[in-house]
């Protein structure tokens, strides 16, 4: 069986509610950890895909060098422990870094630390044994300090369900939120300013990857990315750009339901509806973003303003939704432990899959596509979304064609598809703009206002058009 684990975010009051709460009785140790974690001043080491770190724990020190991301699968063993004497990297022939790194190893210094109570607890759930650990304290990068408070829980007996039934257990005490970053990225993170949203991750397949091993990366770094965006709406409000990136983020996971949907079974339908409710709700907020943007006017900005608040606190109410609190923890239980693993065509290799997608997508956005001066506003809204799945597509098999033809086609292809998406969005701008204006009273613009004044709509149109016709005769970078 799959190793099965999950961590879960909390607030250090909250925490304090669940020992409180009893459901995790007393635990059985309890210990202090300080970290301190090496790079050089120009993070040699995490470009590279490693951490070094020498953990103290009493009066013990442990040496643990690890291989992250797409480093990790080239090594047997991506882990190096070892006890040291100070504080002082020590590198030996027995890990890696000593002779790739060998030039650098003179310039490793302390860019951060990591000081927390860690305590431990053996939970038994319906039979199943689940380890249960705390790790409580915060994350020092110079003058700057970042709280962290996270459980996690690791299956080591028993059903996978059991683990969820926990986590839902201590969710219906406090609020938990789904976490994924480690505390190294947490470090990491805090050396540079604030970001103000997260761009999606670069995915890292391989051609002798299964389709189903594909689409929990995929899935994973979607998912992932909302996560990333959510923390800085809720920590900042309104930060329209991460709200604009979790958008995002939920429209990636809903391509991949899409794009795997016939090896994926019922419940990803219903998962998929219940990231579109979500979406939706948050999608009403990204609309005043941009009109606010585009708006000009006194009369019209206070108006803006006004909804704006009442869309962003609507959209923070229902990401803290029981809802929205129950929806992230049902998917991580299917992606990890769905009914959907078991289906045989899940074994087929990833690359062979891919290049069958993509040709469907592409097929698709082709036929509707012939003549966009020739269809609705909803049919023309309609190919900017099958456009979006094939870009989104794109994104996530491009790393499976790496040859040289294949990435100097993909380059080509990611070029025509963002002009294609430009000339899209400022035709689907024109349809939409006043239908959300009026929405909020605004429908009688000033002469001057820059909103969404008329527009030759016949000329956007064509330059759509040529910009579509321009991707289809793109090469195929999968064929």
């Amino acid at each position: 069986m799959p190793e099965i684990e999950l961590k879960l975010d909390v607030t250090s009051e909250d925490f304090e509610t669940l020992l409180a709460s009893r459901l995790l009785g007393e635990p059985v140790d309890s210990i202090k950890r300080h970290e301190t974690y090496f790079d050089t001043a120009e993070n040699s080491l995490e470009k590279a895909g490693f951490s070094l770190r020498i953990r103290r724990t009493g009066t013990s020190l442990v040496q643990t060098i690890k291989a992250t991301g797409p480093s990790a699968p080239l090594f047997i063993r991506p882990e190096w422990e070892m006890p040291v004497a100070s504080l002082e990297p020590a590198l030996d022939d027995a890990a890696p870094l000593a002779s790739r790194f060998g030039t650098i190893v003179p310039a490793l210094c302390p860019l951060f630390e990591v000081d927390v109570v860690r305590q431990t607890w053996t939970a038994t759930e319906n039979g199943s044994h689940i380890d249960v650990s705390a790790d409580r304290g915060e994350v020092i990068a110079g003058e700057r300090r970042l709280a962290v408070c996270e459980l996690d829980l690791e299956l080591k007996d028993g059903k996978p369900a059991d683990l969820f039934r926990l986590a839902r257990k201590i969710g219906a005490i406090i609020p938990v939120a789904i976490g994924v970053q480690s505390k190294t990225e947490r470090g990491y993170r805090l050396l540079d300013a604030a970001p103000v949203a997260i761009k999606a991750d670069l995915i890292h397949l391989e051609t002798g990857h299964t389709v189903g091993h594909a689409f929990r990366v995929i899935a994973g770094s979607c998912f992932r990315q909302f996560r990333l965006n959510e923390t800085i709406l809720r920590r900042r409000h309104s930060a329209q750009e991460a709200l604009h990136q979790a958008r995002v983020a939920l429209r990636r996971l809903r391509t991949a339901f899409s794009v795997f949907r016939p090896h994926l079974g019922g419940e990803a339908e219903r998962l998929s509806d219940a990231f579109r409710w979500l979406a939706h709700l948050l999608g009403d907020a990204r609309d005043l973003d941009v009109l606010m943007a585009k708006t000009t006017s006194p009369a019209s900005d206070a108006k803006l303003r006004q909804a704006q608040n009442t869309a962003q606190e609507a959209a923070l109410a229902a990401l803290s939704s029981p809802q929205a609190r129950v929806l992230m923890i049902d998917f991580n239980e299917w992606l990890q432990s769905g009914d959907y693993l078991q289906a045989s065509a899940l074994d087929e290799p990833v690359v062979d899959f891919a290049a069958r997608a993509l040709d469907k997508l592409r097929r698709k956005l082709k036929k509707n596509g012939r003549d966009l001066a020739g269809l609705t506003d909803d049919e023309r809204h309609q190919i900017r979304k099958d456009a979006k799945r094939l870009r989104y597509a794109a994104e996530f098999f491009g790393c499976l064609f790496d040859d040289k033809r294949g990435q100097r086609r993909l380059a080509h292809f990611s070029d025509a598809m963002e002009r294609l998406q430009d000339q899209l969005g400022a035709l689907n701008d024109l349809v939409t703009g006043p239908q959300i204006a009026a929405r909020y009273g605004l429908a009688a613009l000033e002469e001057g206002e820059q909103a969404y004044r008329p527009r030759d709509k016949a000329k956007l149109i064509g330059r759509s058009q040529a910009a579509l016709d321009d991707l289809l005769d793109a090469k195929k970078f999968w064929r």
